[in-house]
This record gives structure tokens, sequence and C-alpha cells, in this order.
């Protein structure tokens, strides 16, 4: 296929298609059908609030599914891309206990079994193999769940899509596990070239064997689909025959790719009524629904979704995906789908394209809102709506319209998006609380203190405007406090160019980056907003905020759920975080490496700072351009009396060393500069260390403390 517009539209679909699957199942994950229909009834549409839970979920399926494709980024975009180096990649995301999977615990769940045969040494495709795990672990639905990242990066090519599905599914499982997942990325695939479903279904299943179960439910199903059965009678011969009494083991691949296959023959080739037999004949909804999502968002496109109930204002493109590369927990539909066509691209010999000069927020997609809301609270304009729409610019073709009536002195018209931890997080309590972290949300900001927000606005209005920039950072108690720039005046029919440069923000992370528009009269109209974008290296010193306590002996602290945010700002793969003493970060990891870590995936060439001590350790330093837990740069004092710069990439590397006599509880003034691809170490500001990286250099990424074997301790660390 083309890796054209169509294609582009496809993805966008497919992505879409996916999160509103998962949104729509997980609420009730796990039932069965006689509950759902006792309680629910028949699922066409949201059902959180009959639930009491959110929409907006941390959910595996998504964060797999969006996260481990990127292994082709990470290695060179080879479309040979082995098994081994997908599960590298899983071991560089994977947060342990905390992000990506369910963590059950090993022997219960798929996951979690491979992912400590992987910490051990065990390289996939021998970590999720039968022979490891046995086939009742190997065989339940993780690999399914994952696969569509990689037959979307596969459009019209099958045959691509079955191989790449095979290697990405062996990290955790096996046998009919990784034929369900062969049978869902061909069938993706084909969904870009192929508009007959029954077609893709039947071109599908003879990609896997003739002999293997998950061929055989298929060929049961469209024998049931031809006759006068309708779904729910199928459904009960599933039931009989493929049902969860017939597989042993927790959520077993068979019985929820039958009812995926299900929901397609019998669906009409129509998104929701699909969506709401997948959803109500039950198992592992969130998962199922989300497949099937898929499948139909690509085959169907946005106009399949929209031909029906509104599934896609609710969702407002917003997906977290929290793993150990924090800075790409809060991301979009948008952002996500971008991704994917620009690895398609590089698989296939292609430049990236660059959408709105790189813009974090370009729109450039129909319906996409990338996460930006109105505010109605407090004495803001409640006539204000937003929406995507055509704008055709040199840079792009659609853009964000903010519509208002009635805006007058003093009653403001603002919108805004999150940009960290969502205010209505802080809301959630009890079992709502425990239910939403079941996937814990590890996050880093998406803007600091020092860089610089640019946005182009346009105005179609009755009488000039004055706009402001704000930014609202968590304070004391857990509050947001809002910071606006200085009025920026606005003609009607102008196109504005507006730059602001983030201010202090006292060490506190930055929630949400809004805009405000206000005016001297009544006034009625719109804005556009063709981007906004955050750029720049911050210029920001990470500390224990003022409004945090110290430490007091003999007092003994337990943090509640909310509280700490300025902590939360940091991905935290430590034993131990004590922070009320003296030092804010005083970090320990009894036994092996342990980070942490802030920052954002767009920071190039900077340089940060730190005065250290190591009361004991084997290794202790600072980090910069991390990608996760198993890509960064580090410079490191050793207990071997070396000074190093590493690099780490999947395995620990020292790019250069010198002797250093380091004395424990003895302080430092560290500083790792990062230009291109040189790398220079200074201590107490006197230059060390140097080395360039010249093979597959990190081109980006997030800052940190890095110690081995003991701790490391410091008040703050600095960046510019």
């Amino acid at each position: 296929m083309d890796l054209n517009k169509t294609f582009e539209d496809k993805v966008y679909a497919g992505v879409l298609g996916k999160i509103i699957g998962v949104y729509l199942g997980r609420p009730f994950e796990g039932w069965y059908y006689d509950r759902i229909m006792k309680e629910l009834g028949p699922i066409n549409y949201y059902v959180n609030d009959k639930l009491d839970f959110p929409i907006h979920v941390t959910d595996d399926d998504l964060t797999g599914t969006f996260r481990f494709i990127n292994a082709l980024k990470h290695f060179n975009f080879d479309k040979n891309i082995t098994a081994k180096q997908i599960g590298q990649t899983w071991l560089n995301y994977c947060l342990e206990n905390q992000t990506v999977l369910a963590w059950a615990g090993k022997g219960i769940l798929t996951e979690e079994s491979a992912f400590m045969n992987l910490k051990q040494g065990i390289h996939a495709p021998e970590s999720g193999s039968i022979k490891m795990n046995g086939k009742v672990i190997a065989e339940q639905i993780g690999a399914q769940i994952f696969i569509d990242g990689w037959g979307m990066v596969s459009p019209g090519d099958p045959e691509q899509a079955v191989e790449l599905a095979k290697k990405a599914g062996s990290v955790s499982h096996d046998g009919e596990s990784v034929y369900g997942a062969q049978v869902v990325a061909a069938m993706e695939a084909y969904s870009f070239i192929e508009n007959d479903i029954k077609k893709i279904i039947e071109k599908s299943k003879k990609f896997v064997p003739s002999d293997s179960t998950i061929y055989k439910l298929i060929s049961d199903i469209q024998d049931w689909s031809s006759g006068n059965l309708d779904w729910e009678q199928a459904r009960t011969k599933i039931e009989d025959k493929y049902g969860y009494a017939k597989f042993p083991g927790n959520c077993h691949i068979v019985p929820n790719h039958a009812l995926i296959i299900l929901a397609l023959l019998f669906g009409d080739d129509n998104f929701q009524k699909s969506l709401m037999i997948v959803n109500t004949a039950g198992w592992d909804t969130d998962c199922n629904s989300g497949n099937v999502g898929c499948i139909l968002g690509i085959k169907n496109g946005l106009e399949g979704i929209k031909d029906g109930p509104d599934y896609i204002t609710p969702v407002n493109d917003i997906i977290y995906l929290p793993t150990a590369y924090g800075s790409e927990t809060m991301t979009d539909a948008l952002i996500e789908s971008q991704n994917i066509i620009n690895i398609t691209r590089r698989m296939n010999g292609l430049e990236s394209k660059s959408i709105k000069n790189n813009a974090r927020y370009n729109f450039e997609m129909e319906t996409s809102t990338q996460g930006w809301m109105v505010d109605k609270s407090n004495d803001n304009n409640l006539n204000t709506k937003i929406s995507n729409v055509d704008y055709k610019s040199n840079i792009g073709q659609r853009a964000l319209e903010i519509n208002f009536t009635d805006l007058s002195f003093g009653l403001s018209s603002e919108i805004y998006v999150e940009s960290f931890f969502p205010e209505w997080f802080t809301r959630l309590e009890g079992y709502q609380f425990q239910r939403y972290f079941h996937y814990d949300y590890v996050a880093c900001p998406t803007v600091y203190s020092g860089q610089k927000i640019k946005t182009e606005l346009i105005s179609d209005t009755d009488k000039d405007l004055k706009i402001n920039l704000f930014i609202k950072y968590w304070g004391a108690d857990d509050k947001l406090i809002k910071v606006s720039s200085d009025d920026f005046n606005i003609k009607n029919k102008e196109s504005k160019i507006i730059e602001w440069i983030v201010p202090d923000t006292l060490s506190n992370p930055i929630g949400q980056i809004g805009i405000s528009i206000n005016s001297d009269n009544n006034n009625n109209g719109k804005i556009l907003m063709n981007y906004l974008d955050i750029s720049g290296t911050p210029k920001m010193t990470f500390k224990r905020p003022d409004h945090i306590d110290e430490y007091t002996r003999g007092i003994f602290y337990k943090e509640q759920p909310y509280g700490q945010l300025w902590k939360r700002a940091w991905v935290n793969d430590v034993d131990k975080w004590q922070f009320r003493w003296q030092e804010a970060f005083k970090i320990v990891r009894g036994i092996g490496r342990g980070h942490i870590m802030t920052g954002s995936e767009t920071w190039k060439d900077y340089t940060i700072s730190s005065k250290i001590s190591i009361p004991l350790a084997s290794a202790a330093g600072l980090i910069l351009r991390s990608q996760g837990l198993k890509r960064y740069y580090s410079l490191e004092l050793t207990s071997d009396k070396k000074l190093k710069i590493n690099k780490m990439e999947y395995e620990l590397k020292t790019l250069k060393e010198i002797d250093f006599d380091l004395e424990f509880f003895k302080d430092y003034n560290l500083k790792f500069k990062v230009k291109g691809n040189h790398l220079q170490g200074f201590v107490d500001d006197n230059l060390m260390i140097e080395v360039e990286d010249n093979e597959n250099s990190f081109e980006q990424g997030m800052i940190g403390f890095i110690t081995e074997n003991g701790a490391i301790q410091s008040e703050s660390i600095s960046i510019e």
C-alpha cells in the first residue's frame, strides 16, 4: 500500500478505534455474559457512569500496544528485528510492579512470568516459551492484546505483519496465543486494502496451522455465521466448545479470540454493533473490544466510527501510557498515530514526516483535539466550544477552533490541556482510586520552567481580543496555582504568533497549559489555534519545594495517595527515596542499578549539575538523555576508584574512564554536559573526562540520578 493520506487516515482511525474499544470494555473487564446482561444489558455505549469509573484509564492493552512497537525505532527501523530485541524493549519500558503489565505474580499471569525470565537473562523467544513457562501460562491472551501496532506498520503486507507478530508475541507467549496474535495482525494489515471482513478473516486464518485450535475455532464460527443463528446463539456455542471452562489458567487466548471473530462476523460491518457484541459477550472485554475497534477503525476509517453514537468526543484523543520513559506518558491518539506512521515510513526507506515543524499539538487529523478542553469553572465563559476544523495554511490542513459567544469584560473563554497529573485524579478515592491505579500512573511533565510555549492563533471575531497564555503548577496542598503571560492583543482576521517563556514554578511540576481569551466588550466569534509547541531546554533547579515540610526526628510520615506531586514527577526505579532530610534526593538501590528520572523526550543539548555525596555504593552519579531503564548516558563515580562516562544500551558499556579517588560522604560538584554526540564530565568545575559516542548515539531524553548497590544523596539538580 502507498504510504499516502489514505494510509495515514486509516492509522489514526485504527488508533482511535483501539482506544475507544479499550475504554468501552474496561469498566466491566472479566465479567461473564450473564452478569453483563443482568446488570448492564447490551453494551451499546460507554457505561462508565453506571459503574462509577472514569473513561480515561491506564491499561496494559494500550501501553503495551503503543510502546513495545517503539522497538523498531530503537533498533534502526529494521524489518528483521529479532524477538530478543523486542524483549529488550520490554526491559527498557517496564517499571517492575508499577507500569505496563498487570503484576499479578510470576506463574499467575504470563507477562510477568516472561518479564522475570527476561530480567534473569533468558532472552526471547525462550522467555515466553511453553518449554519455559508451561502450556497453560504461555497460551494466555497477552500476545494478542499488544499486537495492533505490528499490524499497523505493515499496511497491505500481511506476511510482514504475521512475522512481526510472531516475534513480538513470543517475548511473552507461545502456541495458540501467538497464533491468535498473528491472525489479528494479519487482519489489520489486510484491513488497509480489503473491504470485505469475511475475506479478511478467511485469508488471515491461513497464516496459522490448520490443526491449531485458533484455525478450527475460526472455521466453526464461519460455519455458524453462514446459517440461521444469531450472535447470541453463536456465543452459546462458543461457550460450550471454546469457553473458559475448557481452558485452565487466567484469561486464555482461545475463548477471547473466538469472541473477536464472533463480533466481526455477526456485527454487520458496523462499528457500534460489533463492539456491542464483543463487549456484551463478556470475558476479557477491554482486550477483545480494543482489537475489534482497531480492525474496524482501519478498515472503515473515521466515517465508520462516526456512523453511530458519538464515541469520539468523550475520549478527546486522550491516552495515558505510563512507562519508565515517563516523558511519553501524557499522550494522545494523534501523537501515537503519527509515531506509527513515521515508523512505517522509516521501515520503508522514507524520511519521517515533520508535521507543522513537529509541533507538540498540531491537530492535523479530522476530529483530533489532542486532549484540549474548555475550562468552565470559576468566572469562565460557559458558551465556549472547541472542535477540529479545516484550515489550510502553508504548514498544514487543519486547526483547533475555539468558538464563543457573549464574551465580555471579566468573563474569559479558557481552554487548556493537562500536562502532567490530571486534576480529576485528585478526586478519586476508595474503591475508585484502587481500580484506577491498578496500573500505576507514572509520568513526567511535558513542560518545564524556562521552556518556550509558541502558538499561532487566527482571530475571527466581532472586536479585538486580548490573549493570555498560562500554566498551572501543583503547589502546596496539591492545589493548582495559575501563572499567566502578559496580554497579547489580536485584531479581527489577524494571524498572530505568540511566544512565552515559562516562568519559574519554584520546583513545582506544571499540571496544565492553557489559553485565555478576553475582551473589553461583548464579543462573539472564534479563534483558530493552528498549533502549539513547547521547545527549548529548561533553565531550572529541581529540589524539594519550600511548601514541603522537612523531616523532624522522632516523627514518621506516611505518604497519602495524593500529595508530594513534585516527587511523582520523577520516574522512580529505586528501593527507597528519602526526601525529608536535608537532602531532597536520598535514593537507595540495595542490589543492582536504580534510577530516578524526569524530563522530556525533546531535550537534546544541555548541561546538568548537582552537588552529590555517596554514603556507600559501587557506583553513583548523573544521567542524561535517558530513554528508559536501558537507554541512557551516565557520569559515574565508582568504588573501584574510577570516573566513568557510561552508555547503557541494554547492556552497560564504558565509553571512557579515568582514575579517581572516590571518598564516601565527601561532597562533589558534578556536571555532565552533552552537545551532539560529545559528552563532558566535570568534577568541582574541572573538566575531567570527555568522549564522543559515534555509534547509534542517543539524541534526546530525560535527566536523573543513578546509584548501584548503595545510595547517593543530593539537595538538588539543575539543568540549563
